[in-house]
């Protein structure tokens, strides 16, 4: 098969879920002997226009872009999208609800069989402004409307989908990153003051609907006795958020902003970590919890539906989302509780090795893209397609696109 991927900002991955996903399953497609182009932002890969480069198997491909904030994501993808219909690709595979916007493109102009993957609500995003949000949202109408094959990386999505569109999805889940090895004796912890088992570890970028700010309040309210916070992940599109909370915590000594950390730093202060939190209101499917639970690390998160999947069944702590008295006294347990918590970690890493690698999530993947290939039908429409909510027409999404051009940089 001839694949080409679109709606990632490159390769080899540098921040962001979706990116970590596509550098673990495509070069496994590529093994298997596929042929894969999957289509970069040359503001993030910082590569020639139009040049390319290997990544494990993996043809990337470099778009002009700018580094514009709420642009280059849609230009890109149009551009991808375009350059799609140029090539005789079997698949097409839009990695997102935004760039599905452009979705139309390759099935209109040679019939290419599409594929999405929904790795979460991206309009609910806060990040977003409203212009932004509501191309989005018309992206996922896109997605429902023209993919032969809709991936989602949650149940929770999977439900959604069905009850909104009438439109049945096929689940294949994210797993966790793969981690090297790290230096025992934690000197990178231990150069930022940290005592390795008595930190807690917010990981993930530093956005409102993250919810650090939730974690900085409940930390500072319980002020616990031996015990440090720290702050890991870099900004998207939210400096004025991180520059508040960076003023929230300036006279606090026990809060540690880490930054965005890659590899052996990533997995030393990862694996040195006592307490896990996550306290998103909007997820899809989070691999940084997902890597905590495989390295054994205890874990307390919001109880939104993609946390209550992960950590249910004794494998972790729920507390009310956005609610700091739930925050404050769940955090409170958990670290007066180490025993209880190490016996949910054990169990919550034995279900991360049963039920989320990569070998399996590539095998459907492959095994989804031939029954497409080999079905006139989109795999997993309902009984009246996109059903009357999700209905979008061919003149409606061109006249759109049309409107999207020339705003989306205007918002968000």
């Amino acid at each position: 098969m001839k694949i080409a991927v679109i709606g990632v900002k490159g390769l080899p991955p540098k921040q962001g879920g979706i990116e970590h996903y596509c550098a673990e399953v495509y070069p496994r497609i590529t093994e298997q002997g596929h042929c894969v182009d999957l289509f970069a932002r040359s503001s993030n890969i910082n590569y020639p226009w139009f040049g390319h480069y290997d990544f494990w198997g993996v043809r990337v491909i470099s778009l002009p872009s700018w580094g514009l904030r709420g642009v280059d994501a849609f230009m890109t993808s149009a551009l991808g999208a375009i350059a799609a219909c140029g090539q005789q690709y079997d698949i097409v595979h839009f990695q997102a609800l935004g760039p599905s916007l452009f979705s139309c493109l390759p099935k209109i102009a040679n019939s290419t069989k599409v594929v999405v993957t929904c790795h979460g609500l991206d309009w609910q995003r806060a990040k977003w402004g409203n212009l932004s949000s509501k191309l989005i949202l018309l992206g996922e109408k896109a997605a429902v409307h023209f993919a032969q094959g809709l991936i989602v990386v949650s149940k929770d999505l999977k439900s959604y989908f069905q009850e909104t569109y009438n439109r049945e999805t096929v689940y294949i889940p994210s797993a966790p990153a793969s981690y090297g090895t790290s230096d025992p004796k934690f000197p990178y912890a231990t150069s930022l003051g940290l005592t390795p088992g008595r930190y807690i570890l917010f990981l993930g970028r530093l956005v409102p609907e993250k919810r650090p700010d939730l974690l900085i309040d409940a930390f500072c309210a319980l002020k616990p006795t031996g015990w440090k916070l720290v702050l890991a992940g870099g900004v998207s599109d939210t400096r004025s958020f991180s520059a508040k909370l960076l003023e929230k915590v300036a006279n606090q000594r026990d809060i540690v902003f880490a930054g965005e950390l890659q590899r052996t730093r990533l997995w030393e202060i990862v694996r040195g970590a006592g307490l896990f939190v996550l306290p998103s209101d909007v997820e899809g499917l989070p691999l940084a919890m997902l890597e905590a639970m495989r390295e054994g690390i205890p874990v307390l998160a919001s109880n939104i539906p993609p946390h209550q999947q992960l950590i249910n069944d004794n494998r972790g702590i729920l507390f009310r989302a956005g609610n700091l008295d739930s925050c404050v006294n769940s955090l409170d347990w958990a670290i007066n509780h180490l025993t209880e918590m190490a016996v949910m970690a054990k169990n919550a890493q034995r279900h991360v090795q049963l039920n989320y690698g990569w070998d399996r999530i590539t095998s459907e993947t492959l095994k989804l893209y031939t029954t497409i290939l080999n079905s006139p039908e989109p795999v997993g429409a309902g009984g009246q397609g996109a059903g009357s909510r999700g209905e979008v027409s061919s003149q409606v999404m061109t006249d759109a696109l049309t409107r999207g051009r020339g705003d989306a940089g205007t918002r968000g």
